[in-house]
């Protein structure tokens, strides 16, 4: 009964994961995962910070055991000298307390010289766990960049993903609305056409029709008659004729009627 409920807990928890990640603002997310980044870069900095610490403070505490080994050494030896002197001056007093202090220097030289030895051998400790810190803060300090750049290249697919979203989105009803409440552009352009054609076929019935002709008619005789105006106009003033005035002048050949028969001649006359 147990594992059944666990098995629904994690059921329930993988699809609320889902569904917040579903829901979830991209641009707020990467930078969740740049400021953990920077977090954790920032954390092994102090890490190494300490590390370094201390490999110096171990070679601060081997310079001086170094010194005092060297000091405690040149006691040593100055001691074995004086004792040696008061030795051959006869002072065997002064010769045995030299010899004894001789002798304290000479362990604490022996522990001075250990000393040295373990203080070496942890400043090589120190020292490669230092290289390796500072390789490891390099190393993720180079990836913390690469992850920003990173950054600003999603950044940027980011807005344009919206971008085109949009334009999709704008498309789509676009293509639902046209045609349904508003007219499309083919419907306009059958009906404008329509009206085109049926006014053309109307003037080519009108041109054809006898008022048609009768008004052209009407409209040459004005023509000839205000070019007459005109050719009188231009003899009053003393012009030459034109071309046109000489046209308009000129009377047009009547059509010859039907031939009416000649009158018969009287006899005699």
């Amino acid at each position: 009964m147990i594992k059944f409920f666990k098995r629904v807990w994690n059921y329930m928890t993988a699809g609320a994961n889902q569904k917040f990640n579903e829901k979830a603002d991209p641009k707020i997310q990467l930078e969740q995962a740049i400021l953990e980044a920077q977090d954790q870069h920032r954390r092994l900095k102090e890490q190494a910070a300490s590390v370094i610490a201390q490999q110096k403070q171990v070679e601060m505490r081997l310079s001086r055991s170094l010194e005092e080994l060297q000091r405690v050494n040149a006691n040593a030896r100055q001691a074995v000298l004086m004792a040696e002197d008061a030795t051959k001056s006869g002072d065997a007093a002064k010769s045995a307390e030299y010899t004894r202090a001789a002798e304290s220097f000479a362990n604490r030289l022996i522990q001075l010289e250990k000393e040295v030895e373990d203080l070496k051998a942890m400043a090589l400790q120190t020292t490669q766990a230092s290289d390796q810190a500072k390789a490891a803060v390099a190393q993720n300090g180079a990836l913390l960049q690469k992850k920003l750049a990173e950054r600003q290249k999603l950044l940027t697919q980011l807005e344009q993903a919206k971008m085109q979203e949009q334009m999709n989105k704008a498309m789509a009803s676009l293509s639902e609305t046209v045609g349904e409440d508003v007219p499309t552009i083919d419907e306009v352009r059958d009906k404008i056409e329509q009206r085109y054609a049926k006014a053309k076929g109307m003037a080519e019935l009108q041109g054809e029709s006898v008022e048609g002709r009768m008004l052209e008619v009407e409209q040459a005789a004005q023509n000839t008659e205000a070019q007459a105006r005109l050719a009188q106009i231009r003899a009053q003033l003393g012009l030459s004729p034109t071309d046109t005035d000489t046209a308009a002048a000129t009377p047009a050949p009547a059509e010859s009627p039907a031939a009416a028969p000649e009158p018969e001649q009287t006899p005699g006359v």
